[in-house]
Parts: C-alpha cells; sequence; structure tokens
C-alpha cells in the first residue's frame, strides 16, 4: 500500500511542496520524512482515507517543524508560518503543479542530463541508482549531477512556474526528453509514471497544439503504451512479431497514428516523430516494411544520431541484408554498458550459427538489466542453444519498436 502510494503520489507531494516553500531540498526532504512517518504508522493506525492528502499534510507539518529549528537559514521560518496564508495566485498558461516542476528541472541555466535527472528524480521518486541505470552511467556521478543540480536551482534563484508562451520553444527539448524517460521508468515496470508521463504529454499538446515535436512524442507513447498488456503474458516478455494484437489497445493505436499523420501535414521532422513513425510501421496489418523502417531509421541518424540509434537501425538490417551484415554494424559500436547491445549481438551470432560466442553475450545482457522479465527471456533464449527449447526467429521486431525508449535519445 505504502509502495503504492509513494510511486503515485510522490511527484505531486514534492511538487506541492516546492511551491510552499521554494526550496527543492526542503521539499524532498519532508516528502521522505513523511512517508517514513506513514511506514511506521499505517500499519498500526490503518491507512488515511486519502493516502496522498496525508502525506502532503504530514510533510508540509514536518518542513515547517524543520525549518523553526534551522535558524541557520533565514527567512524560511517566515516562510514557513504562512503556510496556510491564502496566496496570491499567480497567472500561468497552464495551471499544474507537476508540469511547473518539470519547467523548474529543464531550466537553461541547468545542464540537459542534469534537467532529465533530476526531474526523474524529484518527480518520479526514482532512486539514484536507478537514474543512473538510466544514464549508463556511475551511481556516484549521478549522485554529484542531482546534487549540483539542486544547488543551482537554489542558488540561481531558477524560478517554479510554466514559463510564458514567447519562452516555451526554447525550454522544449529538454521537456520533452524528461517526460520520455519517464515515460520508459514506466513501461519497464511502473506504469503510473507511463500514466504521468502520457498526461504531461497531453498537457504539452494544449500548451503547443502545433508544435510537431510534442505531437510526435504524444504519439511515440501512445503507441509503446497500446502494447502493454500484449508485451507480458503470464509474466513472460512476447516478442513484437508473437503477440497477440487482439490485446493492443485499438484506441490508443489509432490516436498515435492520427498524430503521425499530423506530424507529416506539418512536415518538420524531428527525432520523436520519426520514432512515433517507425512504431506507427510496426502497428500495420501484415508484415512489416523492413526497408521502410531503414529509410526511418536513416533520418533518425540525421537529425538524432546516437550509437543506441545504430544498433536499431543495425536491428532492421539484419532483417533485409542478413544477420553478418548487422553484426559488423553492431561491432563498431561502443555500447557495452547496454543490455540490448549485448541481446543483439547474442542474436545475430546464434542466427549465424556462433553458438558459444552468443551464449556469453545472452550472459552479458542479464547481467546488466535489472528488470525480471527481460532477464527470463534472455535466459530462455541461452538456454535454447543447448537445444532445450526453440528460439524465436529474432528479436527484430521488439528491438527496432520499442529499444529506443530505453537509453537511446538521452542527450
Amino acid at each position: 500500500m505504502i509502495e503504492e502510494v509513494f510511486r503515485a503520489e510522490h511527484g505531486r507531494a514534492v511538487a506541492v511542496l516546492i511551491r510552499v516553500f521554494g526550496d527543492v531540498d526542503v521539499a524532498e526532504e519532508a516528502v521522505q520524512d513523511a512517508f517514513t512517518e506513514a511506514v511506521r504508522r499505517w500499519p498500526a493506525d490503518g491507512a488515511p482515507p486519502s493516502p496522498a492528502g496525508w502525506i502532503i499534510t504530514t510533510a508540509r507539518n514536518k518542513a515547517i517543524d524543520r525549518l523553526r529549528r534551522d535558524a541557520a537559514r533565514p527567512g524560511k521560518h517566515a516562510q514557513a508560518v504562512m503556510v496556510n496564508v491564502v496566496e496570491t495566485a499567480e497567472v500561468h498558461t497552464v495551471e499544474d503543479e507537476r508540469l511547473r516542476l518539470v519547467f523548474t528541472c529543464c531550466h537553461p541555466a541547468l545542464g540537459m542530463q542534469a534537467r532529465v535527472a533530476l526531474t526523474l528524480r524529484l518527480l518520479g521518486g526514482l532512486s539514484t541508482a536507478e537514474i543512473a541505470r538510466a544514464f549508463l552511467v556511475p551511481e556516484s556521478t549521478m549522485a554529484q549531477r542531482l546534487v549540483r543540480a539542486k544547488t543551482k536551482i537554489r542558488d540561481a534563484r531558477i524560478p517554479y512556474r510554466v514559463p510564458e508562451a514567447a519562452d516555451l520553444p526554447g525550454r522544449l527539448s529538454g521537456v520533452l526528453a524528461v517526460i520520455y524517460l519517464v515515460f520508459n521508468q514506466g513501461y519497464g515496470g511502473r506504469p503510473e509514471l507511463g500514466a504521468e508521463a502520457i498526461r504531461l504529454g497531453r498537457v504539452l499538446r494544449e500548451l503547443m497544439p502545433d508544435e510537431p515535436e510534442v505531437l510526435g512524442l504524444l504519439a511515440l507513447m501512445l503507441l509503446i503504451e497500446s502494447r502493454r498488456d500484449a508485451r507480458l503474458v503470464r509474466g513472460e516478455l512476447v516478442l513484437l512479431d508473437e503477440q497477440d494484437r487482439g490485446l493492443w489497445d485499438r484506441g490508443l493505436v489509432e490516436e498515435g497514428r492520427a498524430l503521425v499523420r499530423r506530424c507529416l501535414e506539418i512536415d518538420r521532422p524531428g527525432p520523436y516523430q520519426i520514432q512515433a513513425a517507425i512504431n506507427a510501421v510496426h502497428s500495420d496489418a501484415g508484415d512489416t516494411q523492413w526497408g521502410q523502417i531503414i529509410e526511418l531509421y536513416d533520418q533518425l541518424m540525421v537529425v538524432a544520431p546516437s550509437p543506441v540509434v545504430a544498433l536499431n537501425r543495425a536491428v532492421a538490417v539484419a532483417e533485409v541484408e542478413g544477420p553478418e551484415a548487422a553484426l559488423g554494424l553492431v561491432d563498431r559500436l561502443d555500447l557495452g554498458r547496454y543490455y540490448l547491445f549485448h541481446a543483439v549481438r547474442a542474436d545475430l551470432l546464434r542466427r549465424l550459427g556462433r553458438e558459444a560466442e552468443a551464449a556469453g553475450e545472452y550472459e552479458e545482457a542479464v547481467g546488466r538489466t535489472e528488470n525480471e522479465a527481460e532477464k527470463a527471456f534472455l535466459r530462455r533464449r541461452r538456454r535454447s542453444l543447448d537445444g532445450s527449447r526453440p528460439p524465436a526467429e529474432g528479436l527484430a521486431g521488439d528491438q527496432c519498436a520499442e529499444g529506443d525508449r530505453e537509453a537511446g535519445h538521452l542527450p
């Protein structure tokens, strides 16, 4: 129960407390204190009627207590005791606490990676270790980035608000990256984060209805989300080409495809639009048009080149030119920390009959993912090399359609 409340309400609670106290550290520490108190009291007393309200109220009270004790921070006590005073509401384009938090964390004064990491921490409640894995960096490195980012917000007095309409385009890339990575974490096993990312995507669409990258990101998330119920069956990962399409959410598919068509009409292609188009091709009935997918990845390599995009393109090449051509492309990439690099390489080696090498790559991939369903899938693939179970044809559909979401477009 408490874990569910944490996942669902952490971001909202932190966002509300930041507005109240104007300090990221105070807000985050107070919310953590409130959840610690919940762990102590709820098992014995029972959960309150409104868990989210209880957390916010308790966090607010704990922050006030802490600020009263902290005489070294002038001005904060006065701010704390005025919590219940009716404040004059600021006028913003969008009145949403969590969206304000995203734009605060994505201020241009912060480095791009710091923007994404800080929002994952504050909005999603992800641990430093989880964020480090998303960025493929050591945990200590990510901890330092988070500390520096929060210090920058405090020292630069970065405002907690949605910017005016004229300032939105310059802030957009960081916000889109944040929302996409929140979605990634949700699709990887925390569905409440996926739902929050889609909600924020819809809010951004209302804010910027003719911005094609906003439409592209929303389309991308909807098309991937539409397959959630078919991707895991009885806890086992199912590849895209083997999924029961009757389990796909057709409403999300059609909404996503309509957004892709709108992007084509605007004709200002960007990375999220192209990724959405790739997923739209995978959602077509009938055989996958791999040549079209390669063409889309070629476009993506022009507008947003990265090793993970190249990895996904190589998977599509394997379907057109064969596994040997694809392996030559994969072996040029420096992605040793990325589990899908090893999974793709293992699949290509298996298809080439190099089973001993493939076995080693499967084992490496298992060691580099924390997702239990993915671990189980990779172990089954590894066992299939011993003849205990025939493998599926390949990773192609699943990798190309969903591989980009993992870490490929971290700024």
